[in-house]
């Protein structure tokens, strides 16, 4: 059973009991896959894949006007997201479920896809919701990227690794504001690389650490590590080349936005 735990609350209460909802659903279909009594699960198949299409159009619309009364620069992106969640839902909505192996093999599908793109989604994307900065506000701070104490866990390891993350990304907001450079794609991907390289090395290490202390936490906490990591691993180098300013401020705003909501939400819970 797949739990909605403190990581997932974006701190909107609405979004938040949509959320909640949403798991529910994924519940309902791990518990009518692993049904052995129940055979022909055609109309429960087709019950899911209705309530989750009408429901993720209630949700998808409610966040995306909370997003556009706010002004989030993260609104386009959310809107790209939804989009492919419909879509996918859509063709395995077509999927032949008239055959008994046929319903298992579309419910196990379902259920990949769900577990990943949920969790994926509220915790790579919608906790950040209402905590972005816009580029204007970016733009304006002398150091956004500098490690002060309020990012402090109190330990040693996991500090000092977070001191090297806002030290990398720290050079990409350099490069950012490196007006005579007018072509950055090379040195845009070079950072990219240590990042991802970079974030990987420290995940496992934190992740070791909350094991060592048998901390409760962990599960969500890999949840989102791997939210983070596909991302990184999910960007589009063609489209980087082609909008290298534009894309280097929103990577800016989406690297900072979540390490740092990150570091403050859960990460010093572990220290705590």
């Amino acid at each position: 059973m797949y739990k909605f735990t403190a990581d997932c609350l974006t701190g909107i209460r609405q979004v938040d009991e949509e959320h909640e909802r949403l798991f529910s659903l994924l519940n309902e279909t791990l518990e009518l896959l692993h049904n052995d009594i129940l055979q022909d699960k055609y109309h429960k198949v087709q019950g899911i894949f209705e309530e989750l299409k009408r429901y993720a159009d209630i949700h998808f619309a409610n966040e995306e006007a909370h997003m556009a009364a706010l002004n989030d620069p993260e609104l386009e992106l959310q809107k790209r997201q939804h989009l492919e969640f419909r879509e996918k839902i859509d063709v395995m909505d077509f999927s032949d479920i008239d055959e008994l192996e046929g319903q298992q093999e579309t419910l196990e599908e379902l259920m990949r896809y769900l577990t990943r793109w949920l969790y994926r989604h509220i915790l790579g994307s919608d906790i950040l919701i209402g905590k972005m900065p816009s580029k204007e506000e970016w733009k304006g701070k002398e150091n956004p990227c500098e490690f002060t104490e309020q990012y402090h866990t109190g330990i040693p390891l996991i500090d000092g690794e977070h001191a090297t993350l806002f030290e990398i990304i720290g050079r990409a907001n350099d490069l950012v504001k490196e007006e005579l450079l007018h072509d950055k794609y090379d040195e845009i991907v070079g950072i990219l690389g240590e990042l991802k390289d970079y974030t990987k090395e420290h995940f496992r290490d934190e992740e070791e650490y909350m094991e060592s202390i048998q901390y409760p936490g962990i599960g969500a906490q890999k949840m989102a590590h791997q939210a983070f990591v596909s991302k990184l691993e999910e960007i589009d180098l063609e489209q980087v080349d082609q909008n290298q300013q534009e894309y280097l401020e929103e990577l800016m705003e989406f690297l900072f936005g979540w390490l740092s909501n990150h570091i403050l939400k859960s990460d010093k819970l572990i220290g705590a």
